[in-house]
């Protein structure tokens, strides 16, 4: 009998009306209740009845079995009627993908030849140990989620059946949810059909981490050293660790790369992996950059990430060693501080170094540090590079030269004394390594250029202090320098200052200040025109003799006398002084006057006009004197602080009258000035000796009043027949 048939046939026993129908040869009636049979596989072994209530067990006489299977070849007979039996088709995806914490929804789609009605449909998991668990039941009458499954608060089943399409929707995914489900479909009469479908987990893993190991490698390690770890953590399912070498996969190698991975599973099944690598480096791995790739899965497909890249100390031994100097760079001079280095081309921390000089070991070390040198450090330097592990050695050489420049030397030396008019010769020269230069300065002034300076007819202009400075162009900053003094010996010179004649207010004090060239130094002595002498209130000596000064009160005119003197002979200077004292009035008050002058001499034919006009304008700051020599006016305008200009404007004045007098002059003689009667006779003998009229004018009256020369008054219209007015 086919599977199919032994279905139908299960079928037949299960109807109600073969439930309700007493076995034949029992003597009891079992309940009319529903009944779950379990039969054995072998039709020929007697039934078992298990009602659900009470316990009802019969086995069936030989008689009884004949019956039964009389029933059920006629049964057979009948399904040979209806034809050939209807099938059931049940298709699911192959698997279902979904990311750790999402909805997973497994859809279920089945046909039958008889329709989609009333079927039976359950739903079923694998475990891990192969067998199946129901977590689901559902028929034309109920739903039924099994109780105390992994998948019991969480799972969820949607559709009827009747469209041909279920689905299982499983919410907050976890790993241990990766598991094969089953859909079971069973038909009223074609049998049973089922799908299956695996559900996969994925899980991103967090950032993967390396780290390399802290200590150098030698290269000459027998066996693999420990490069560094990855790790990469809590992914699902398990990433893939692969170590690269500057781009380059690195393959497992048991003499030369070594990977350990080692893999943790915690208890919600997320993987970490940690890797470890070991390999034997060589002298070009210390360049070398090592990272690791990380490789996980996603629904669809793979994703790859990438770690830091790190790289670590390889110790190889020298084979060459080299040594220089590090400072200073370029040429060494005397007072320099040097710094030597020696170096190998290893690493190897067994490896020392010493530098010596002549066989003499000056430092157990790779840096000799040598502060003012001079030039009998000049020489050749050893670096020697030993291995303790091998005592190999390994040296190298150079030489260090020290430059130096000597003291300059001066000939003559110091000081040198000459006397006027004579010439001198001077050297300066430096001892040195280079080539060098040489320059003469005084006062701050380049003066020659050359190792000899040469000073011609010598004055006192000439004496003072030369410096000679040595340099070495090559070198910065590396010079010497010497000073010779010249003394140019003779009579005392007094340097004439810019004034000598002086005006000073009353009692205002004056520094006289008188400079003197000479040598030896001359002794100065101040004396005034009386014969008096003034104490010295300041007196230095300099290169090039002495500098004096003396303070004067001012009371009256003095003459002030500087006299130096010294065995060659003396000199002397005078300082005149002159006192002013000073007369003030208000700034707004004018004085004009006119003075007209008429000097008459005895012959008639002989006439002189002199006309003087001043005008006095004073202010605070304004001194003004009149003097009368020998009967005739004249004026000393000395505003203070201002000679100069007053000497200019006087100047301009009596050009100004010299002009104003020719044009009256020649009016005069043309007949163009005349009275009322006439030209009047200017030679008329009026007495022997010179007749003086003058004209006073008031400051605020047009007015002019001649008076004769006895004295009376003449009426103004009368003047000017009488008198020739000059006025300004």
């Amino acid at each position: 009998m086919s599977r199919s048939h032994r279905h139908f046939l299960q079928d037949l026993l299960s109807l109600p009306l073969l439930h309700h129908l007493p076995p034949r040869g029992c003597t009891a009636a079992a309940p009319a209740s529903r009944t779950v049979f379990q039969q054995d596989q072998s039709l020929s072994h007697s039934l078992s009845y298990k009602p659900q209530h009470g316990q009802l067990q019969c086995r069936p006489t030989t008689m009884a079995a004949r019956d039964t299977a009389s029933l059920l070849v006629g049964l057979l007979v009948l399904f040979h009627t209806w034809g050939v039996w209807a099938n059931v088709e049940v298709n699911m995806e192959d698997r279902v993908e979904v990311f750790m914490g999402d909805t997973a929804q497994i859809t279920c789609m089945f046909t039958s030849s008889d329709g989609v009605g009333g079927m039976v449909i359950q739903w079923f998991y694998v475990k891990p140990s192969g067998e199946k668990q129901k977590i689901y039941y559902q028929d034309t009458t109920m739903k039924v989620v099994d109780r105390g499954t992994q998948f019991t608060e969480r799972m969820n089943v949607n559709g009827t059946g009747a469209t041909g399409e279920i689905v299982l929707t499983i919410s907050d995914v976890q790993p241990v949810d990766e598991l094969e489900f089953i859909c079971l479909i069973k038909g009223l009469t074609d049998g049973t059909g089922e799908g299956r479908t695996k559900l996969k987990v994925f899980e991103t893993p967090e950032r993967p981490t390396i780290e390399g190991v802290q200590t150098g490698i030698s290269v000459n390690e027998d066996s693999p050293s420990k490069i560094g770890v990855c790790e990469v953590k809590n992914g699902f399912p398990k990433p893939n660790i692969t170590w690269y070498r500057n781009n380059t996969p690195l393959r497992a190698d048991q003499d030369v790369v070594k990977v350990v991975p080692s893999i943790t599973t915690d208890s919600n099944k997320l993987v970490s992996v940690r890797s470890e690598l070991s390999m034997k480096v060589t002298k070009e791995d210390k360049d070398n950059l090592f990272y690791c790739e990380i490789t996980y899965f996603v629904p669809g497909g793979t994703r790859m990430t990438e770690t830091n890249r790190i790289n670590i100390t390889v110790y190889y031994p020298s084979t060459a060693v080299s040594v220089w100097v590090e400072s200073p760079k370029g040429k060494i001079k005397e007072g320099d501080s040097i710094e030597i280095h020696c170096q190998g081309n290893g690493n190897m921390p067994s490896s020392f170094f010493k530098i010596s000089k002549k066989d003499s070991d000056l430092v157990d070390s790779n840096v000799l540090v040598m502060d003012n040198v001079t030039r009998h450090q000049s020489g050749v330097y050893k670096c020697t590079s030993t291995d303790t592990d091998t005592f190999e050695e390994i040296s190298e050489n150079t030489t260090v030269f020290v430059n130096y420049l000597d003291p300059a030397v001066l000939v003559p030396e110091d000081t040198v004394v000459v006397d006027q008019g004579e010439e001198l010769t001077a050297t300066c020269n430096a001892l040195s390594s280079l080539q060098t230069q040489t320059v003469w300065i005084k006062n701050g002034v380049k003066i020659s250029v050359g190792h000899s300076l040469s000073l011609k007819n010598n004055t006192f202009e000439t004496a003072g202090t030369y410096m000679c400075v040595v340099t070495v162009p090559e070198i910065e900053g590396m010079e010497t320098n010497g000073t010779l003094t010249v003394y140019v010996q003779g009579r005392p010179y007094i340097l004439t200052p810019e004034y000598t004649e002086i005006e000073a207010s009353y009692e205002e004090t004056v520094n006289l200040n008188c400079d003197v060239r000479g040598f030896p130094a001359p002794s100065i002595i101040w004396t005034t025109s009386d014969g008096k002498n003034l104490e010295t209130t300041s007196q230095m000596k300099t290169e090039e003799g002495v500098t004096s000064v003396v303070s004067v009160t001012v009371t009256n005119d003095i003459t002030a006398f500087c006299n130096a003197s010294n065995e060659f002979g003396t000199d002397v200077l005078a300082f005149n002084i002159t006192a002013i004292i000073h007369t003030t009035t208000p700034a707004t008050t004018t004085t004009i006057s006119s003075v007209s002058v008429i000097h008459t001499t005895t012959p008639a034919t002989t006439t002189t006009i002199s006309s003087v006009s001043v005008i006095h304008t004073t202010t605070p700051a304004t001194t003004s004197t009149i003097s009368f020599v020998s009967g005739t006016p004249k004026a000393k305008i000395k505003p203070a602080g201002s000679r100069g200009f007053i000497i200019a404007v006087i100047i301009i004045c009596i050009l100004l009258l010299a002009i104003l007098g020719s044009v009256l002059y020649f009016l005069y003689k043309k007949g163009k000035i005349c009275g009322r009667s006439g030209k009047q006779d200017l030679t008329k003998d009026k007495s022997s000796k010179d007749n003086i009229v003058v004209e006073m004018k008031s400051d605020n009256t047009e007015e002019a009043v001649l008076l004769g020369v006895n004295g009376e008054k003449q009426p103004p219209n009368d003047q000017s027949g009488e008198y020739l007015d000059v006025q300004k």
